[in-house]
């Protein structure tokens, strides 16, 4: 197996998810954004973007994709079809993207990828405000003291919702987002397979 990945971006959830399974992979660092700074790229992922991840013929560019195909090849980190928790699980690990990350990523392209003289702050904060009100169904359902989103235990859902607390810290809005998230991003960053996720993509230098 082998990831292609920007420090930080949303390839990290490939990332960690195959550090929390101690997976055998190969990690490729890129600088951001690859498809203008590592142009080069393109021959492998004409799409320009990160992630790619490849097993065997697998080729894949979906973050929340590569983390259920990662959980179903390793039979761990998801809730099996059978359990009552199975349709929280699927909503939860594409909720981190479709309505977490998303809007963030115009957040940070209008407030910071932009050329200054092409920035709106108006669209990145109507886009901040959109993202804070969506977090509602995961802190609601984090209340009363539980600590994983699903199942009873920490799934690769759990990476993709957490994923999205990470780049709001990025962006500068973590703080914004209700308590019962606070405690749940703190238990995520006290994994072994966070921390090691954050150690790999330190130790390989970016091209």
């Amino acid at each position: 197996m082998k990831l292609w990945h920007c420090k930080d971006a949303r390839s990290f959830r490939a990332l960690w998810a195959l550090e929390e399974l101690g997976a055998d992979y190969t990690l490729e660092m890129l600088p951001f954004p690859p498809r203008w700074m590592a142009p080069e790229y393109l021959a492998i992922n004409p799409l320009g973007t990160i992630p790619f991840f490849t097993d065997g013929d697998a080729a894949m560019t979906e973050s929340a994709a590569i983390c259920q195909y990662l959980a179903d090849k390793f039979g761990a980190l998801r809730v099996e079809s059978h359990e009552p928790d199975y349709g929280a699980y699927l909503n939860f690990l594409h909720h981190g993207e479709a309505t977490l990350t998303f809007p963030q990523t115009l957040v940070f392209r209008y407030n910071f990828l932009e050329k200054p003289e092409n920035r709106q702050p108006r669209v990145a904060e109507d886009y901040k405000r959109w993202f804070l009100a969506r977090t509602v169904m995961a802190e609601n359902t984090l209340a009363d003291g539980r600590e994983w989103l699903c199942g009873g235990r920490f799934t690769v859902a759990d990476i993709s919702v957490a994923y999205a607390l990470l780049f709001a810290g990025t962006l500068g809005h973590l703080d914004q987002v209700g308590p019962n998230l606070q405690a749940f991003w703190a238990r995520c960053q006290a994994r072994e397979g966070f921390q090691r996720a954050k150690a790999a993509q330190r130790g390989v230098k970016a091209s």
